[in-house]
């Protein structure tokens, strides 16, 4: 008998807020152990709640990015349990009306459950509670620090529509890629604002009743996810072929060993005796409040991708660039409307194309990636200068592999020109065919068993000879009039 998995995933997100949910405490990471608290965080006797106003807008602003229902009432109730990292020993969270229902996620995914290149998850909802404080392990003591408690938090529960590892993570990925897009989440894994609970279980392929849950715990990471599921989902087959009985359960991950631990079984759903909290209003959004929070909302990454492969002919792994770095995707639009007014047909796709290889292929992206983790963000990519160099490589003043290689990182380095920088480093095109001639003749001389292939009908020895030509002219002959040069002599 064949099975399969059904998961289903509970993401937690803490939000893009100055202050906490409920206070006026500072949401910052890094701070001191206990210094960024106050009666209220810390769930003192008579203190009373004031909800965060941006926590709500960015919740309701998430349900619309992720194709949600927006109910017009909505409440937060109270969550009783005791954990000595929660000081109020209840959370506040919504329960039975929650701020967003009824939404899905679809993003690129080519596996089982794939439809056309594409999967979909259901979102049963996205809603709003706080985080807890943060527990740290001495050898015989532990400490608790309260910074973390009361910042907003966000739980996304996904409908069981997840099939497999790979699956899971493209769409934990996809989740990150749409809150961070709308400025909901800086979604830093290393600073915790991204936690995730695996809920899993495994059932004979053609059956529709689920098999016994369990979930994995407080996952940190999204390759963390994706190798506890590799791990899980065997060992329940396994179980379930030697016919032992799988029983709900809570498990934990265990990242260096590879496996994960049962830490309790739970046979009944816990009960946490839910109540309307008595010191918060319900919500109700009016029509201008959500017209206000529905203008925040962004193009979501997947149809920015798909709208720059369609409008300007890029394949899809510059596109997945531009989607990435919504800066400088936006910079290349800037820079393109500007310079290509006028332009059409072969001649404008032919630009865009020598735009984006120009700006892939430079070195602020490296120096992005190298220094993402850094609060002051990159300089600017020179756009324009960019553009104008790509239309001095269109009018042959230079060539592709000169502007890559020197000209490009001049810019970036000094902030000049590209006719200054070709200038200065006289970098000019040779289009001179009696030189490129000269070149030419260099070449087949010095190299005749290649000069020999191409005439015999290899035709890759040909770019060898370019390449000999470029490295004699010093990158400044015209490879074109190079092709084209050797072509005619040598051709037999």
């Amino acid at each position: 008998m064949e099975y399969e998995a059904v998961i289903g995933l509970e993401t937690h997100v803490q939000l893009k807020t100055k202050s906490k949910m409920w206070c006026g405490c500072a949401n910052q990471y890094g701070s001191e152990p206990n210094t960024n608290v106050c009666p209220v965080c810390l769930g003192l006797p008579g203190v009373l709640p004031v909800p965060n106003d941006e926590a709500l807008r960015l919740t309701v602003l998430t349900g619309y990015l992720l194709n949600c229902e927006i109910p017009r009432f909505a409440k937060f109730d109270r969550k009783s349990y005791f954990y000595p990292d929660a000081p109020k020993n209840y959370q506040l969270t919504q329960y039975d009306k929650p701020s967003t229902a009824n939404g899905f996620v679809e993003f690129e995914f080519t596996g089982a459950g794939s439809v056309n290149g594409f999967g979909r998850v259901r979102i049963t909802r996205a809603h709003l509670e706080e985080d807890v404080g943060k527990l740290t392990h001495f050898d015989r003591t532990s400490g608790v620090d309260f910074n973390r408690a009361g910042v907003p938090l966000m739980e996304i529960v996904s409908e069981p529509d997840i099939t497999s590892a790979d699956m899971a993570y493209e769409y934990l990925n996809a989740l990150k890629d749409i809150l961070m897009h709308g400025g909901v989440s800086d979604c830093d894994m290393e600073k915790g604002m991204v936690r995730c609970d695996v809920n899993v279980s495994v059932r004979p392929v053609g059956t529709q009743e689920l098999g016994a849950k369990i979930e994995i715990k407080n996952m940190n990471s999204f390759s963390g996810v994706r190798r506890a599921l590799e791990y899980e989902i065997p060992r329940q087959i396994a179980v379930v072929k030697r016919g032992e009985k799988l029983i709900q359960s809570t498990r934990r991950w265990d990242d260096e060993a590879g496996i994960t631990d049962e830490m309790r079984t739970k046979e009944h759903a816990h009960d946490y005796r839910y109540f309307p909290d008595p010191d918060l209003m319900p919500l109700a959004p009016t029509d201008a409040w959500l017209a206000e929070v529905k203008s925040r909302v962004t193009e979501l990454p997947l149809a920015r991708k798909q709208r720059f492969m369609r409008e300007y002919q890029l394949p899809a792994s510059d596109a997945e660039v531009f989607k990435s770095n919504i800066k400088l995707g936006n910079s290349f639009e800037e820079g393109i409307k500007i310079f290509s007014k006028g332009i059409q047909g072969d001649q404008r796709t032919k630009l865009i194309k020598t735009v984006a290889n120009l700006i892939i292929n430079s070195s602020y992206l490296k120096d992005v990636d190298q220094n993402e983790s850094q609060i002051e963000p990159a300089k600017p990519f020179p756009i324009e200068e960019t553009v104008n160099l790509a239309v001095l490589i269109q009018n042959h003043t230079t060539n592709i592999s000169t502007a890559q290689s020197v000209i490009l990182p001049e810019i970036l380095k000094t902030g000049k020109s590209a006719e200054v920088v070709i200038h200065e480093k006289s970098l000019a095109q040779i289009s001179d065919t009696g030189a490129i001639e000269k070149f030419c003749d260099e070449v087949i001389a010095a190299n005749p068993g290649p000069a020999a292939d191409f005439k015999s009908g290899k035709v890759a020895a040909l770019n060898f000879l370019k390449g000999q030509v470029m490295k004699l002219s010093k990158g400044k002959a015209n490879p074109n009039l190079i092709g084209e040069m050797l072509e005619r002599k040598l051709k037999p």
